[in-house]
């Protein structure tokens, strides 16, 4: 096993359980502006945008919601959440910290890139890409660096040395 992928299992596996998130709870939000784009099946929230499921919150400068054009109970129903600019997830005792996010509402996984940093308690993990399992509350951070093109997000440059760094803290031991 890498020695990359090592460390993000020990520091997954030194964290305290995390319970399964509730992906069924509604998706509450608040921003700036909205701009509801219903041919496209999307809102674009921009501006301070705050996201709240269940105790998992995610703020970013700008967050795409894409939902399925299906409506069940006068709701939308929410498929894939984009977020970009300083996007933190906040989970019980855990926060994430990157450049862009995607959460696949229908998969029940967080990806982010760009300058990805995950803190639980003193323990820091850093990378060029960390994924979150909702159901599992497994995290994993691998060091890849990943390059944007196109008219998209541009060039996203991590870990320049294509490495997972980090600090564990040890016990006190008198």
């Amino acid at each position: 096993m890498k020695r990359a992928a090592l460390l993000a299992l020990l520091f997954a596996s030194s964290a305290i359980a995390q319970t399964r998130h509730n992906t069924n709870a509604p998706i509450d939000f608040g921003a700036d502006t909205i701009e509801l784009q219903d041919r496209a099946n999307r809102a674009v929230l921009s501006g301070n945008v705050a996201v709240r499921q269940a105790e998992m919150s995610l703020n970013a400068a700008r967050v795409t919601v894409n939902y399925t054009g299906q409506v069940v109970g006068g709701n939308p129903q929410v498929s894939r959440l984009d977020a970009a600019g300083g996007v933190v997830v906040r989970r019980p005792d855990q926060t994430a910290r990157s450049q862009y996010a995607v959460y696949d509402v229908n998969r029940r996984i967080i990806t982010m890139v760009g300058a990805v940093s995950l803190t639980q308690g003193s323990n820091t993990v850093n990378g060029g890409r960390l994924t979150i399992n909702l159901d599992t509350g497994r995290a994993v951070i691998d060091g890849s660096s990943v390059r944007g093109g196109g008219t998209g997000a541009g060039n996203v440059t991590t870990a320049p040395s294509g490495r997972v760094t980090g600090t564990f803290s040890v016990p006190n031991r008198n």
